[in-house]
């Protein structure tokens, strides 16, 4: 896609773009609606200095930190994961990189909650490299996540303890090693749309099998704290984008959506998203189960209308 395309695209009316982007979806992804469910599974302690996270140890945000959990309680969340109907579970910890024992730890966990959970496995532990991704994929899992969070141009604006070209590099080594990738970012850190559309080429580029859209909640003494709130409108019109550039790849609705969208979240999925993450996120609490199922359900209705 040139361009020529991408700005008549932008040029559209908000509804042209939606209905556009609701073909695309219904022609590459049919009506699959991905869930996922994330566990928190190490909190806080973190070295580095993401503008927007409440874990990096230099913003003094105040939320629960504690080492990795234990395994059982990784095995325990999956089995809650798998009873409120999502399709994937994914730990998560805090930091850049993981130490071989808690590496270890977790392999061990991914490898007890697919041979007696039956959940398709997700994790997302920072900095990996190609034995430790090895580790993972034996122990069974199948997707890595890893953002790249923003444009190359702006990444510096928002993080500056890693590089951009790092996380790309973990993301190809990933894939290399046979894993399915998520990647995607934080809209609404003060970047143009411009910055969007190019993360959504790159992650078009990298090949990517899903992309999880953040929106971002500012958080109290995080560098972030006083930007102004994303309009639905915008958040509605970048997700039709990415749907519209990455056809065929899982858009997946994350943070934000309730405190953005609020009563128009459904819009989101006649923009083109096709999955999203329930049961909370890792220092934000989520709706409850019960209205995301009646948004599931509504969701399924619009799209066989």
């Amino acid at each position: 896609m040139d361009q020529k395309q991408i700005d008549s695209l932008i040029e559209l009316p908000l509804a042209d773009l939606i209905f556009l982007a609701n073909k695309t979806r219904q022609e590459f992804m049919g009506f699959s609606l991905e869930l996922c469910t994330i566990m928190n599974a190490k909190s806080g302690f973190c070295s580095q200095d993401c503008k927007f996270c409440a874990q990096a140890s230099r913003h003094p945000t105040g939320i629960a930190t504690y080492p990795l959990k234990k395994k059982i309680q990784m095995i325990e969340a999956a089995r809650q994961a798998k009873d409120i109907g999502a399709e994937r579970f994914d730990i998560v910890t805090s930091g850049n990189t993981l130490s071989k024992e808690e590496l270890g730890i977790i392999a061990d966990a991914i490898w007890e909650i697919t041979s007696k959970v039956g959940i398709k496995m997700c994790a997302s532990l920072g900095r990996m490299d190609e034995r430790g991704f090895s580790l993972l994929k034996a122990a069974g899992l199948s997707r890595y996540h890893h953002n790249i969070e923003t444009s190359p141009g702006y990444f510096p604006k928002i993080v500056t303890t890693h590089t951009f070209q790092e996380r790309i590099d973990t993301i190809r080594l990933a894939k290399e090693v046979g894993l399915e990738v998520c990647s995607g970012g934080i809209i609404g850190m003060g970047e143009s749309l411009k910055d969007r559309v190019e993360m959504a080429l790159i992650l078009k580029g990298l090949d990517v099998e899903s992309v999880p859209l953040n929106i971002l909640v500012p958080i109290k003494n995080t560098p972030l704290e006083r930007y102004p709130l994303l309009s639905c409108q915008e958040a509605i019109m970048t997700i039709a984008l990415f749907r519209i550039i990455l056809k065929d790849k899982i858009i997946k609705v994350a943070a934000g959506r309730e405190s953005i969208l609020k009563d128009f979240q459904a819009l989101a999925f006649m923009a083109g998203a096709n999955g999203m993450l329930i049961g909370g996120y890792l220092t934000l609490k989520g709706r409850e189960v019960t209205e995301d199922r009646e948004l599931v359900k509504e969701i399924k209705q619009l799209w066989q209308q």
